[in-house]
Parts: structure tokens; C-alpha cells; sequence
């Protein structure tokens, strides 16, 4: 029989859900499954039966061959192999560029190992770059590094902007082959002891020092390049 809440509105036991106001939209529930008929004969579904009694049948996988006598078959399409990266290769030439001397260094043809070239004498009409232009193409150079001295700052100063000036100004004769300006604050220290290491006074020999100074700068060009690839 109906009874009547504290709210003063009709429930009936018989309903299922919110009531009133806080009736709300529910899921489609989907009907049940209709139930056998009292009396009527069962219904069987199909089913296999295994012997088991040997233990589980082997899983048998079939294979088919094919033959590729005449070459691989159209039909069959093989994903294209990922393309190898790019491996820089080529010899990259090391400039060390000072007021009176400018010395060279040249690495190997896979770019891996500096070894110093010969030093240039600064010369007012450039025939020295002339000459570096030359070398860049007797050695079929692909990259030249100038060092650019900065101080121990990280400032620029003149050396720094003279550095940057002569690399203009060989880059405009070899348009084909890119020029790079590096950071070598202490390339001319590191050069002066690897030589008195070597036995060599490098006070005596400022050609040599300017080479080993070159030499200095592409090696670390060299060995970063490398650590990014």
C-alpha cells in the first residue's frame, strides 16, 4: 500500500530510482534475456570435444614457401631500410690568427686527427690570404675553424676582432667552403706546454708555437663535433 514520506510525497516500493527532484537521466539498461517456457525442451549449443586424455594436441604453424629464383616477388612489399646518418668526412683546416704570424693546421681526410700545416706572415697587400685560399683547395678542405681569442672574461677585445675580420676576409675568397669563428682563449698556453713537454723551447721557435697553437684549436673543433654526432 502506499506510504507517504517525511516531505509529504508519494513512494511506492514497487518504483526503483531517484524520486522528485532529484530524478535524473540513467543509462539504457539493455532487457533481459527472455526465460525458457516451463516445459519446453532444453536448448543445446554445439561444442567440440578434445581428448585430452594423451595430453594437449601439438599446435601445428603452417608455412609457405616461396621462390625467389626470379627475384623477390612484386606482391610482397619490403619496408625501405632507414637512411644511415650523415657521416661529415673531408679535412677541415685550423687557422690561428695573430698580429705578425698566422699559423695553419690540417686535420686527416675523416676529420678525427690535427697535425700542423706551416705558418703565414701577415702581409699588408693579403698575399697571405691568398695563400690560405690556395691551401684550402690544394687540400680540398670542407670546413676552416679560426680561433678567436677571447679574454678569460669571455669578452671580446682587438685580438678578437681582428680574428673575426681576417675570417671575413678569407671567407670571401672561398664562398663554397664555410669559415667558423671558436672560442681559443688558452690555445697559445696549451700549445707552449705541449711543446716544452715535447723538449721544444717554444721562445725560439715562434713559427712552431703558432702552428702548435692552430693545431690546439682544431683538435677541440674536432673532438666536439665528434661527441655531438
Amino acid at each position: 500500500m502506499p506510504t507517504t514520506e517525511d516531505n509529504g510525497s508519494d513512494y511506492n516500493p514497487e518504483d526503483t530510482g531517484p524520486v522528485g527532484g532529484r530524478r535524473r537521466e540513467l543509462p539504457a539498461v539493455p532487457p533481459a534475456r527472455p526465460r525458457q517456457a516451463p516445459g519446453s525442451a532444453p536448448v543445446h549449443h554445439p561444442t567440440t570435444e578434445l581428448d585430452l586424455s594423451q595430453g594437449f594436441p601439438p599446435v601445428s604453424n603452417e608455412t609457405a614457401e616461396i621462390d625467389l629464383s626470379g627475384g623477390w616477388p612484386a606482391h610482397l612489399k619490403v619496408p625501405p631500410k632507414p637512411p644511415a646518418p650523415a657521416r661529415q668526412t673531408g679535412r677541415v683546416l685550423g687557422v690561428d690568427v695573430g698580429t705578425v704570424r698566422v699559423g695553419l693546421a690540417l686535420s686527416d681526410p675523416t676529420g678525427t686527427l690535427a697535425s700542423p700545416l706551416e705558418t703565414l706572415r701577415r702581409a699588408k697587400d693579403e698575399s697571405d690570404l691568398d695563400r690560405l685560399a690556395a691551401l684550402v683547395v690544394e687540400h680540398e678542405v670542407t670546413e676552416v675553424v679560426v680561433g678567436e681569442p677571447r679574454h678569460l672574461s669571455g669578452a671580446s677585445g682587438a685580438s678578437a676582432e681582428d680574428a673575426a675580420a681576417y675570417s671575413q676576409a678569407l671567407a670571401d675568397r672561398i664562398a663554397d667552403v664555410p669559415v667558423y669563428l671558436i672560442d681559443e682563449r688558452l690555445s697559445t698556453v696549451t700549445a707552449a706546454s705541449h711543446l716544452r713537454q715535447g723538449g721544444i723551447d717554444s721562445r725560439n721557435q715562434r713559427s712552431v708555437i703558432d702552428q702548435a697553437a692552430a693545431v690546439v684549436i682544431l683538435q677541440q673543433y674536432l673532438d666536439s663535433r665528434r661527441a655531438r654526432s
